[in-house]
């Protein structure tokens, strides 16, 4: 089963010290983690920044390396993220609006519950 995670998803481990893949295995047997390419370039300007954004962001590239990058008609992350749920079992996030837009188009989203846990939402 497909995955997809957005930016915030991918800068959890340094903001809210989440163990992604960890909590991902967790909840899920298995899955392949896919990320939109407008989330990668995000992350990328990002990590250009200072400061603790500016980690969270270089450690987030470092993790999207170890997903399935893809490429979609998208040019803001967000509407890539929500395309690509469509076609996914589910989505990764904790973005609010994200999370409402992806539960509109009846896609389940995981996101942070707890301190340092992830949650399957309806």
């Amino acid at each position: 089963m497909r995955v997809v995670v957005d930016t915030n998803a991918l800068m959890m481990p340094v903001e809210c010290d989440v163990r992604l893949f960890d909590e991902l295995d967790r909840l899920l047997d298995e899955y392949e983690l896919v990320v939109p390419e407008t989330v990668v370039d995000e992350l990328e300007k990002l990590a250009e920044g200072n400061g603790a954004e500016g980690t969270a962001a270089s450690v987030g590239r470092d993790l999207a390396d170890r997903c399935t990058v893809v490429a979609t008609d998208a040019d803001y992350a967000d509407d890539a993220v929500l395309a690509l749920g469509r076609e996914c079992a589910y989505a990764v996030t904790n973005d609010r609006p994200l999370r409402q837009r992806l539960a509109d188009a009846s896609v389940p989203v995981i996101c942070l519950r707890g301190e340092d846990k992830l949650a399957i939402t309806d």
